[in-house]
């Protein structure tokens, strides 16, 4: 597996100098044993858990406790004879080596099936329902009421996970100290689902029908020929022999909600899906900004620049929450089990991988939950990776130090230029393609992580056959693009409404096109909103909602201005940058408007200037 990238940039893999982690100290216990149960709720309802302890832990021992709530079976039950020759850990990849890491340095480790999954009981309407979030302080109270806690527990996870982990801080229970929520998507609609406003039709259908498949106590397609050979379902709790508690969880879910067929039906935020009471923002985290803004319970968000809208959510808890201490971006796929820079190859080794990723999670939950001599806890750090670079850095505030935002103007003959306009009619235009896409393997593919694929972007010489390209000239310097880049469009269309999608990327010498980041508007919710958002924004503010809705008149102007999703990547002396204007991405969203095909264009005249603004600064 080399190190070396594409264009021969070397992977920093010193993991350990990355947070300043000194590393873990060796492990105290070897193995672990496990017991499964039914946990109560307050309203009666039974909650499936696994309490995995360290073997031969001694009687008087005291441990913190990690959760990790799921809706993806908290562990396997497998046939026979797979059942008395394999752990069922070693299956899933993210716990495989979790498990005996964290047991190893003395923590339990609770994983839950949430309400209305698994072996659990109860009815799950759709994602991160209240009662879920509520159900956090009834486990807590019962994590702490035994013999082997020490009154303290932290939360963790990946996607899902990661967003309950998140809103455990809600209930405020004092035992509830410290999170880590990673690769989530605390804001569903903007995150993953409706990015832009534009509907993420293949992934959500995809998770939908796996989250059906899963409530059915049915083995996924996605879990492979292997996983489907091994896996009988869910796993019972323990003395469940005859398998009637866990047939009478299984029928408490028939009437479970179906992502797909919930959000093929909004538009807006403030849509409710046909027979139901229920909106998008119902299930976002910002609904409990104050809850969790005046818990005691301090965070760590993890993300990539190229996973979907994670990293804009690491920075946008980052800035919005006193009490979000750490963060880490990197470039990995949904999960950080590979590199996804770009700039690498996709066997390249990833930075840092789950080991080095372990480590510092560590660090993290032995300061909060063990009173670990360590600045951790009073530190507010990001650590960031820079593409091209491929090297961490890290500050205390966001945008870092040094960044300024430089406008670069769409020009004649598809240049991007520093000069604005002089001109008084100037325009391209271009009819939409709506073959046009960033292939199969893109940032917003998260069901990739059952294949054990990484995000690829070939190269993207060629993909100006199907939209607009504006291209500068060769960099001087080496410069540092970290930040949101806004992009500002005067555009006229022969429709009412369209997809608008920009894409930044590095051109290198040889003409080789590398993507970097991209941003997406539905012009329909192109109002830039004055009210509040629940978030701290560094991009304009889009309310999605249908009061602000604003259809286009055909061949009257208007503006959309709307952020890139955040990114750090260095251009080299000798490059040039491009932006890249689409109507579609085929393959990935919805086609707006599903039928005609739009005729757009986009002035860059002096009166409606078309720019995109780049957070840059030198280097040296």
């Amino acid at each position: 597996m080399s190190l070396q990238g594409l264009r021969g940039h070397p992977i920093d893999t010193n993991e350990r100098q990355i947070f300043g982690s000194p590393g873990s100290p060796p492990a105290r216990y070897r193995g672990w044993v496990t017991r499964s149960v039914h946990v109560p709720m307050r309203d009666g309802v039974q909650l499936a858990a696994d309490i995995l302890l360290p073997r031969n832990l001694e009687p008087e021992a005291r441990l913190p406790a990690i959760v990790a709530q799921t809706r993806y079976w908290r562990s396997p039950e497998l046939r026979a004879p797979f059942k008395w020759l394999l752990e069922p850990s070693r299956l899933n990849p993210y716990v495989k080596d979790f498990i005996p890491f964290f047991t190893g340095q003395g923590y339990a480790l609770v994983t839950v099936d949430v309400r209305g999954t698994g072996a659990s009981y109860g009815h799950w309407p759709h994602p991160w329902p209240d009662e879920s979030t509520h159900d956090v302080h009834d486990l807590a109270e019962w994590i702490v009421s035994q013999p082997w806690s020490n009154g303290r527990i932290g939360g963790y996870g990946v996607s899902y996970l990661g967003t309950t982990a998140e809103l455990m801080a809600v209930p405020r229970h004092p035992a509830v100290r410290a999170v880590i929520p990673m690769f989530n998507h605390p804001d569903g609609y903007q995150d993953i689902a409706l990015p832009g406003g534009i509907f993420h039709q293949r992934f959500i259908e995809a998770w939908g029908n796996f989250d059906h498949n899963l409530d059915h106590n049915i083995v996924p397609r996605e879990f492979g020929t292997i996983g489907r050979l091994l896996m009988k379902g869910v796993k019972p709790v323990d003395g469940d022999k005859g398998r009637r508690l866990l047939r009478s969880a299984i029928a408490d879910h028939a009437t479970n909600g179906h992502a797909y067929r919930v959000g093929r039906e909004l538009t807006f935020r403030d849509d409710s899906a046909p027979g139901k009471e229920i909106t998008v923002d119902d299930t976002a985290v910002a609904r409990y900004t104050n809850e969790i803004s005046g818990s005691h319970t301090v965070s760590f968000g993890w993300g990539s620049w190229m996973d979907a809208g994670t990293a804009d959510a690491v920075i946008r808890r980052f800035l919005t929450f006193d009490n979000a201490m750490r963060a880490a971006i990197g470039t990995w796929e949904h999960g950080g089990r590979f590199h996804a820079s770009p700039y690498q190859s996709p066997d390249a080794t990833p930075c840092p991988g789950l080991p080095g990723q372990y480590e510092e999670m560590l660090r993290f939950f032995d300061a909060h939950l063990k009173d670990a001599d360590d600045d951790v806890a009073n530190q507010k750090v990001l650590f960031y990776y820079t593409m091209g670079e491929e090297r961490w850095h890290k500050t205390s505030v966001w945008p870092p130090v040094g960044v300024q935002m430089q406008r670069w103007y769409l020009g004649r003959e598809r240049t991007l230029t520093r000069d604005a306009p002089s001109t008084e009619t100037e325009a391209d235009q271009f009819t939409v393609d709506f073959e046009a896409s960033t292939g199969a393997s893109n940032r917003w593919w998260e069901m990739a992580v059952f294949d054990n694929e990484t995000v690829v972007y070939p190269n993207r010489a060629g993909a100006e056959r199907h939209t607009l390209a504006y291209t500068s000239p060769a960099f001087e310097r080496d410069v540092e693009i970290t930040g949101y880049p806004v992009v500002t469009l005067h555009v006229t269309s022969t429709d009412t409404d369209g997809a608008f999608y920009a894409y930044l990327e590095d051109i290198d010498p040889t003409g080789r096109v590398t993507y970097v980041t991209e941003g997406q508007l539905r012009a329909l919710h192109r109002k830039i909103s004055s009210s509040p958002s629940p978030y701290e924004l560094q991009v304009p503010h889009h309310t999605f909602r249908r009061e602000d809705a604003e259809p286009l008149v055909p061949g009257d102007a208007a503006e959309l201005s709307f952020g890139l999703h955040p990114t750090s990547v260095l251009i080299r002396k000798g490059h040039r940058v491009r932006v890249l204007i689409a109507g579609h991405d085929a393959g990935t969203f919805v086609r707006i408007p599903n039928t005609g095909t739009p005729t757009i264009t986009i002035a860059r005249n002096r009166t409606l200037a078309s720019f995109i603004d780049i957070p840059m600064r030198e280097r040296d």
